[in-house]
């Protein structure tokens, strides 16, 4: 078969603020903007997806109740949606972002075809929690280490959740690490002085937290660290994003705050502007399998404060672009933020060399790595 020139891609996501849902997102723009075209599946429009554009499309699954079960099946309904885009749009190949339920969906729909004489191969691209989450419920290991070993091709975002994959699960598949990425050129923003007073107004450092506010970004951790910080310099917390543990900490910063001192933004549908008057940026995870939000922070060229685990310190150079600590080391992650925000020619330093780090992780240095990967992965199918 003729090698083609454009390929016909089905995207399975979350279509959340998660890291996953922005990143498969994202990376389905730019392959429409090359003449791709992009078929989105999913149960709502993905919150990047603000508008359709030019080889993009957008499929949602319905899913409805049924009176026999406590919970809706939405594998099985993905899975047949699945089979009808595939059949109807003529897909040549399916990216699914997470094992579960996305990657047995894809399984299931490419056996449904195949029995109607269509051949379609699917990628698994693993994020972390689909890893992770064998920790907390054994029951879905099998599930998920059948869909890795049966995955036409399989992709980590990060060396660590490589290795992790391979530690909880027994599989035989090959699995090659593509990062997570940013197009740097939407983080040169132009210097907003009139933004930053709106939080800033007597020229106090800016420190920023992005999450989803789960336990496992420890957000206590960043307000500690914010109360220490501000007995030493004038500086302001903005705190980005919502989850579980934000109520109990807007309680903590009303009795332990001033009223000016912290304030929580909630869900942003861009951060850039608000990293873009940031002057260092917290993130201390218990464990992040890529860490986007602070790739994004580096674009930004605002320095990280982060953590040793998971996939940070492919991401922070400690000690060049932001520095890393033992989780729960509140001392010592302080005391690398007061290195930079009291001395201002090694905060512009690092600002510089955060911007450097940030353009090896540009889109245009790892869509070339997908696009191959999809073509191999139709020649091998098409071959076999």
């Amino acid at each position: 078969m003729r090698k083609k020139k454009f390929l016909k891609i089905g995207i399975v996501l979350y279509p959340t603020f998660g890291g996953s849902g922005v990143v498969a997102t994202e990376l389905g723009k730019e392959l429409a903007r090359k003449g791709h075209e992009i078929h989105f599946i999913t149960y709502s429009r993905p919150v990047r997806l603000s508008e359709l554009r030019e080889n993009i499309f957008f499929h949602e699954v319905s899913v409805s109740e049924y009176p026999l079960f406590d919970h809706t099946p939405y594998e099985q309904v993905l899975t047949s949606k699945l089979v009808d885009v595939v059949k109807y749009e003529q897909l040549d190949l399916l990216h699914v972002h997470y094992a579960i339920p996305h990657a047995s969906a894809a399984y299931m729909a490419q056996q449904i075809l195949k029995s109607q004489f269509i051949d379609i191969p699917f990628i698994t691209t693993l994020h972390g929690t689909d890893i992770t989450l064998v920790g907390k419920d054994p029951s879905f290991e099998p599930v998920i280490t059948f869909s890795i070993n049966n995955s036409n091709a399989v992709t980590t975002v990060s060396e660590s959740l490589r290795q992790a994959t391979y530690e909880h699960f027994k599989i035989t598949n090959k699995i090659r690490v593509i990062p997570n990425f940013i197009c740097t050129e939407h983080y040169n923003l132009p210097n907003n002085d009139k933004y930053k007073k709106r939080y800033a107004p007597n020229g106090e450092f800016i420190i920023t937290h992005i999450s989803n506010f789960r336990k496992v970004k420890r957000v206590e951790d960043v307000l500690a660290i914010f109360k220490e910080l501000k007995k030493r310099v004038p500086c302001r917390l903005l705190f980005v994003g919502d989850g579980p543990d934000r109520i109990k900490l807007e309680r903590n910063c009303r009795t332990s705050c001033e009223r000016n001192d912290v304030l929580f933004l909630g869900h942003l549908e861009s951060t850039r502007e608000v990293l873009n008057i940031s002057d260092l940026f917290i993130l201390p995870s218990e464990t992040e399998s890529f860490g986007l939000a602070a790739l994004e922070a580096l674009a930004s060229r605002v320095p990280v404060i982060t953590t040793n685990a998971g996939g940070l310190p492919e991401v922070v150079d400690h000690n060049v672009n932001g520095f890393l600590s033992e989780v729960g080391d509140i001392e010592d992650m302080t005391k690398n933020a007061l290195k930079l925000l009291e001395n201002s020619v090694l905060l512009e330093t690092f600002r510089k060399n955060a911007y450097k780090k940030a353009q090896k992780f540009d889109i245009q240095n790892v869509l070339p790595i997908y696009e191959k990967l999809y073509f191999d992965t139709c020649c091998s199918m098409s071959c076999s």
